[in-house]
């Protein structure tokens, strides 16, 4: 998708955000056939219904405990302010509030706001963190069944859910947070892993200094300078193989950190095919379109995007999967999103099981990304 959790049970955050389950689809390579020739500390665990890994060269003089420690406040903060796991965090709050009563949001929280308030515009309305009430409405919180699009619910019980899913009502004036319609509540779990990866990646740059670096939530990633082999990080793209494990996966692409961005890199990938159905001889995603109020049919199974933020990403990542393929690209291109899709080279072949099974369509500024030099 950290060090705490954002939730006090970790495996309920595989509930997604409303747009796209966690990304799992981006994977790290960091050249691991060369033998190490820099010392970098490793830290992993269990967060967000997923796990974290970070790796780091440790500057001299440097306290890894107080590293830990201060990872480790950051993300409580985080959590105090938007799972909807805890009952007293600022989001579960709001959301209990009626119209027109308003809180008071921190820093965080309004980081994320405005981030996905960026992408809700900019995507025609396809990445919506109040879409919640059409995933419950679908049935399809953490898993999809066939039976559920084979007795689907009624327009007027999706038109009903719909009513509900309206980012416009919630307003936002300085520190000050209100909704204008009752019942409208966010959910902010399909940008928090991204936003996660920026925090702890500040944490390292502006608490200690420290410039060689790769951070992972759950296949969202930042990196910068350089890896233990004193080598620019490679992030590998799995084909989006439904039922392919972490020691069964099959590599279609990377991306390497590339010098136009500063030697630093931000990435998040978001998919469909782990959690999707085929019915009537065509495949189902978990995500539904929120302006539509459906399941997405025809969508990319996987979507990578790089931007100056990892949040930012993980969001367009999540806005791309929430629309067809064709719109997908057409609305990346014009956004000049850097975004890498995987699809199929045969859209009848519902049960591709090869990496030669799938193809990658790059927009022309991930194609402009990948072909720059690393130094």
């Amino acid at each position: 998708m950290t060090m705490t959790n954002l939730s006090q049970n970790s495996s309920k955050l595989t509930r997604m955000m409303g747009l796209t389950s966690v990304s799992t689809s981006c994977l790290l390579a960091l050249s691991a056939c060369q033998q190490p020739t820099a010392d970098f500390n490793t830290l992993s665990g269990e967060t967000m219904g997923t796990s974290y890994h970070i790796s780091y060269q440790l500057p001299d003089g440097t306290n890894e405990v107080a590293i830990q420690a201060s990872i480790d406040e950051r993300l409580q903060q985080i959590n105090d302010s938007m799972s909807t796991y805890i009952d007293d965090s600022t989001i579960s709050k709001f959301n209990r509030l009626t119209a027109n009563t308003p809180i008071t949001i921190d820093a965080d929280f309004s980081h994320v706001l405005e981030t996905s308030r960026q992408v809700y515009e900019q995507s025609g309305g396809a990445f919506d963190p109040t879409v919640m009430p059409l995933i419950d409405t679908w049935g399809f919180g953490s898993t999809m069944t066939v039976e559920r699009l084979q007795s689907p619910p009624s327009q007027a019980e999706i038109a009903q859910a719909k009513a509900l899913v309206d980012f416009k009502s919630v307003v936002q004036e300085g520190d000050s947070l209100y909704k204008t319609k009752d019942g409208v509540g966010l959910d902010f779990s399909a940008v928090a892993k991204g936003y996660g990866v920026d925090v702890i990646a500040d944490v390292l740059r502006q608490d200690y200094q420290i410039r060689n670096y790769m951070v992972e939530i759950g296949g969202e990633v930042a990196s910068s300078g350089v890896n233990a082999q004193t080598q620019p990080w490679q992030i590998a793209i799995d084909a989006p193989i439904e039922g392919s494990t972490v020691t069964e996966r099959q590599t279609i692409a990377a991306i390497r950190q590339p010098k136009s961005m500063g030697n630093k890199m931000h990435l998040a990938t978001s998919g469909n095919y782990r959690n999707s159905v085929i019915f009537d001889n065509k495949r189902y995603s978990h995500t539904i379109d929120p302006t539509t109020g459906e399941p997405i049919v025809g969508g990319a199974p996987s979507v990578t995007v790089a931007a100056e933020s990892v949040g930012l990403a993980d969001a367009w990542a999540t806005a791309l999967t929430a629309m067809p393929y064709e719109q997908a690209l057409a609305t990346a291109e014009q956004q000049d999103i850097a975004a890498m899709f995987v699809i199929l080279v045969d859209n009848s072949n519902i049960d591709a099981d090869s990496v030669e099974d799938w193809q990658i369509v790059e927009t022309s500024a991930m194609q402009a990304l990948r072909a720059d030099k690393p130094f």
